[in-house]
């Protein structure tokens, strides 16, 4: 799986490990914008994720800062990304499984380099289960292209 990674200073060391760590297991990696260590600002970064997802360079990205929230608002405002801040592996999966997140954020204050590693795992093997949760997604998509989601035509039988 093609991966953009991208973080802000607090995020840097677990960004580091995740290159390894998915390299390792065989994804082609890329990290997208700089961040040395030194403050940054983490929307440059996530905008940069988003238009590797957007652009289709990537398949999938993961942002670390230090609480994810930032990362997570930011990289929402790149047409076509749902990113979803995972702290635990159940997050993970309910973020892909229910709303297809093509980006995932992750806390590098709150989360240890093991526990952020079995996120991403759970989160790059889960599927998205399509039926209900499709139409979710399409509303969300009506939202971004500036349509009311509630004028959607509802699906026959749909929960």
């Amino acid at each position: 799986m093609r991966i953009a990674l991208g973080s802000d200073h607090r995020g840097v060391a677990a960004l580091a490990d995740l290159v390894t760590y998915l390299r390792g297991r065989g994804h082609e990696v890329t990290v997208e914008g700089t961040c040395d260590g030194s403050p940054s600002d983490y929307p440059e970064q996530a905008y940069d994720v988003g238009m590797a997802i957007r652009e289709g360079r990537a398949d999938r990205g993961i942002l670390a800062c230090g609480s994810g929230i930032g990362m997570s608002i930011a990289a929402n405002k790149v047409l076509g990304v749902r990113a979803a801040l995972a702290y635990d592996e159940l997050a993970a999966v309910r973020s892909r499984a229910h709303n297809d997140a093509n980006v995932l954020c992750v806390s590098a204050d709150l989360t240890s380099a093991d526990q952020i590693r079995k996120i991403v795992d759970v989160w790059l093997t889960t599927a998205f289960e399509g039926g209900r949760h499709a139409r979710r997604v399409a509303k969300i998509a009506a939202i971004e292209r500036g349509e009311n989601p509630a004028m959607m035509k509802a699906e026959a039988g749909a929960t």
